[in-house]
């Protein structure tokens, strides 16, 4: 099956998916990042909820974008550094170039990437644009829930070779679970899933810095029927456990290797208030 085929393969069995319930009324954590990201595939629920934030923590739009710089960063370094060729991306949210396959494809035309998100609305816009360009690797959407990993993995095996290393993209999605639904296990079931030489990079957003500031996001997010849960570093290093972690561990995310470049290199722990790392299973 060429790459092709397999996209227009992937498309003809989403239109055949009963309707979804959009929920407008409720903040969506991917649409809310849009926003923040200054997309326009947002509803008002969104805004409203992202200028709440705004208001309560000024840095909640630079945690947004210098997430997003940390991504290609890590990306990058999986691909060129590590010889990674296949990537999961969970929580990939609403389509902002570049898209993982975009930098991989870069670097490894041959890159394989897999895309996954919950929301409906992630759903169109990713099939419609989240595709290999002709003679790079197949990329493929699928629409579920970190929070049901089997249902990713088994998908994923249709696509991706599960006897080579895989790189697990978590970025800025645990923080989307609760602490009762014991995210850390819920991650360790796909890294377990995984072989040896895969990698994970995982970023989440941590009350370390501004506290008071994040607990009153999260328990405005709570009253619009979502989920924020900030971490302390402590957690968040609890999602690593059992892998070698690549220098310079785990970093505030604009200093996780930054280039020149970069926009938000010199943001304070504070305006950034998000972990990251990569980190290799043995």
């Amino acid at each position: 099956m060429s790459n092709n085929d397999w996209m227009i393969e992937s498309s003809n069995e989403a239109a055949d998916r009963e309707p979804v319930e959009l929920h407008p009324e409720r903040p969506h954590p991917a649409r809310v990042y849009d926003y923040l990201l200054g997309g326009n595939t947002n509803f008002a629920s969104d805004r409203a909820f992202a200028e709440a934030a705004l208001k309560l923590n000024e840095g909640t739009r630079t945690t947004a974008r210098s997430n997003r710089e940390f991504l290609r960063r890590a990306v990058t370094f999986l691909t060129r550094d590590a010889g990674i060729r296949q990537f999961i991306d969970i929580g990939t949210g609403l389509p902002t170039s570049p898209n993982v396959h975009e930098i991989a494809h870069s670097i490894a035309p041959e890159s394989r990437v897999v895309y996954t998100d919950n929301d409906p609305i992630v759903a169109a816009h990713a099939r419609a644009l989240l595709t290999s360009e002709p003679g790079t690797g197949p990329t493929t959407y699928i629409e579920a829930d970190l929070r049901k990993p089997e249902t990713i993995l088994s998908q994923a095996h249709e696509i991706l070779d599960f006897t080579q290393p895989i790189g697990l993209l978590l970025i800025a999605v645990t923080h989307h679970l609760k602490n009762d639904e014991d995210p850390q296990a819920v991650v360790a079931a796909v890294v377990d899933a995984l072989p040896s030489g895969s990698y994970l990079a995982l970023s989440q957003i941590t009350d370390e810095f501004r506290p008071e500031q994040w607990h009153a996001i999260e328990a405005d997010f709570a009253r619009r029927g979502s989920v924020l849960t900030p971490r302390p570093r402590a957690s968040i290093e609890q999602f690593f456990t059992g892998l070698e972690k690549v220098d310079p561990g785990l970093q505030v995310v604009n200093r996780w290797r930054p280039e020149e470049s970069d926009a938000y290199k010199d943001l304070s722990e504070g305006e950034c208030s998000l972990l990251g790392a990569v980190a290799r299973k043995a």
